[in-house]
């Protein structure tokens, strides 16, 4: 999935002569904190609501104001993951996309790629949690993929985290099965330590509701 697939219809960008207030008003009803402001097609930069309030000049244009504009977008082209890292570096509600001329073609809003890496992830298909503790030099997911097919499972989705100076990777998998409890037995079999296991009934509900109330509060 690439940024310009991702772009929201429902955000407007700002143009120079919208006043502080129209900024402020937009801010509320789109429900984010940054917007994009482009003049002539052409993004200028990330205007955040924090600058007009510290400007306090509220009934003028954002061209005459001193603001200093974030310089911040993402090219059409780029994976949702350089949108993702882009969003929390810059702990943004909204990210502009442009072609490779640096014309604008929309936004990308903090609601949307939640929502998108959640079916990413497989979060609304039902089955078991695994998380496995592994040596760096030890991984190799052709294997970890036999055994969870040998106990006919399907995986749904993975990812991998690794600490910082670290060579242990911390491998989350989701998998198609709620009883999960044969797949851990032949994972222990092979050596591999099991770090956490979460089941239907104690994790997908929960992590259901956590996401939705996630969505809640970024549509309020």
């Amino acid at each position: 999935m690439i940024a310009k697939e991702l772009i929201s219809g429902d955000v407007l960008p700002l143009k120079t002569s919208d006043t502080g207030l129209t900024t402020l008003h937009w801010f509320d009803e789109f429900k984010v904190s940054h917007l994009p402001v482009v003049s002539d097609s052409q993004l200028l930069g990330l205007v955040s609501e924090a600058d007009i309030y510290a400007e306090g000049s509220f009934e003028e244009p954002i061209w005459s104001l001193q603001l200093q504009l974030q310089n911040i977008s993402i090219l059409q082209s780029k994976h949702i993951y350089e949108a993702m890292k882009l969003f929390a570096d810059y702990k943004l509600t909204t990210l502009p996309v442009v072609d490779e001329k640096g014309t604008y073609l929309g936004v990308i809003t903090l609601a949307d790629i939640v929502e998108k890496m959640a079916a990413t992830a497989a979060v609304s298909n039902p089955g078991g949690i695994l998380v496995l503790d592994l040596n760096a030099n030890d991984f190799s997911m052709v294997e970890i993929s036999r055994i969870i097919e040998d106990n006919d499972a399907k995986m749904l989705s993975f990812y991998v985290t690794s600490p910082t100076d670290s060579t242990r990777l911390e491998l989350t998998l989701k998998l198609n099965k709620i009883d999960i409890q044969p797949v851990i037995q032949s994972f222990l079999r092979h050596n591999y330590t099991i770090k956490a296991s979460f089941f239907e009934s104690d994790y997908f509900d929960n992590l259901r509701e956590r996401y939705d109330l996630l969505m809640t509060y970024l549509n309020v």
